[in-house]
């Protein structure tokens, strides 16, 4: 029989903040063509139909109880690590990196199914081990093997954004469930003593990328040259912008990855400053209503899993805006939902939808 509390809890506030930045994002995308050929135009009919998938996908999230997600955890994660390791030996060679496997006409990007994999696997530990004292050294172990082992697949690819991302929502997650004071204090200085290692590992333009992010004007025509052209193109939208479809930076190919990395800057050109506190503002209210979500659940393992699909968004949206003003390096990471992107779309509505599915069964206590 149908319970008529799913309707009565169901988040039309999530729902309608995910339709309308789908769709401002998808005019951004539109505008972002104007300078390109038809090739490059076909791209927003692309993403169009991944927002249509992508739909379909929420849609199925939040059908079906999300505590069949607990039992379901460690196959997900096995197969999304299947599917990593297979992208070394199948994968689409693209743009100097193996990130791709074409399933037919369509591509998908693993790494950006990890995410959530890694998300549910850790919320299902930490929703049984979570105690009041804080979790300890020993306690950590699994989470960090869990963590560890996309995060060296996906960094293998190359890609250090989606990697570095992987970290920085299991360090959320973690944090969220609180650790032992002497354990947290071992783990800052273990990744303080690290730092030098990691260094030594980084791939030639990935150190490169660092180095111009700490003065971009050491290689103005080669690697600081993406970034020089964002700060233009945002600068010159000033207040109001110059109108849509009427960025130049955009216009005149300036603009390098216009339709992924740099597609904030294609906004704020031409929406200005007020048009991007707009964005920035619709993105805010998309994370606290996660985190709400997480508040409203009385049992753990929905907590967790709210926590960390909302620790998700508020890390890709950080760090892509950043990066494109300047203030972070450029490592890669798409902005949601307004960055093209099948992969990216698709993992952001499950995300979303795995909320709406959190928040509808929020009175149903085991």
């Amino acid at each position: 029989m149908f319970d008529r509390r799913l309707i009565e809890n169901f988040n039309w506030g999530l729902l309608g903040l995910i339709c309308f930045i789908g769709g401002f994002g998808l005019m951004v995308l539109y505008s972002s063509d104007t300078a390109g050929d038809d090739a490059a135009r076909i791209l927003f009919s692309k993403q169009l139909i991944w927002f249509g998938a992508g739909s379909v996908l929420m849609i199925a999230c939040f059908l079906f109880n999300y505590k069949h997600l607990d039992r379901w955890a460690h196959f997900i994660y096995g197969a999304c690590i299947v599917l990593l390791i297979c992208v070394p030996l199948f994968g689409k060679y693209v743009g100097g990196a193996r990130r791709w496997i074409a399933l037919g006409p369509v591509s998908i990007q693993p790494s950006e199914l990890a995410k959530l994999a890694v998300i549910i696997i850790l919320s299902r530990y930490y929703s049984r081990v979570i105690n009041a004292d804080g979790l300890t050294f020993r306690n950590l172990i699994p989470p960090m093997l869990y963590t560890l082992v996309p995060f060296v697949l996906i960094l293998r690819q190359p890609d250090l954004g989606t990697a570095m991302l992987i970290l920085i929502i299991a360090g959320m997650m973690t944090i969220f469930v609180k650790i032992e004071r002497r354990t947290l204090l071992g783990i800052f200085s273990f990744g303080a003593l690290s730092v030098p290692v990691v260094w030594y590992f980084l791939k030639g333009y990935q150190k490169q990328r660092i180095l111009t992010f700490l003065n971009p004007d050491r290689d103005p025509l080669g690697t600081g040259y993406h970034i020089i052209q964002s700060k233009i193109a945002i600068g010159s939208g000033m207040m109001f912008g110059k109108g849509y479809l009427k960025g130049t930076q955009n216009a005149l190919s300036f603009l390098p990855e216009q339709h992924t990395d740099f597609i904030f800057s294609v906004l704020a050109e031409e929406w200005g400053f007020m048009g991007a506190s707009v964005m920035i503002l619709l993105f805010f209210l998309l994370v606290v209503r996660g985190l709400h979500v997480a508040y409203g659940c009385r049992e753990p393992f929905g907590t967790v899993l709210a926590v960390g699909l909302s620790a998700m968004l508020f890390s890709q949206i950080v760090i892509n805006i950043a990066m494109v003003m300047g203030l972070m390096p450029v490592v890669g990471v798409p902005l949601p939902l307004v960055s093209y992107g099948g992969s990216s779309v698709a993992s952001v509505m499950a995300a979303a939808g795995i909320l709406m599915n959190i928040s509808m069964r929020r009175f149903m206590v085991e």
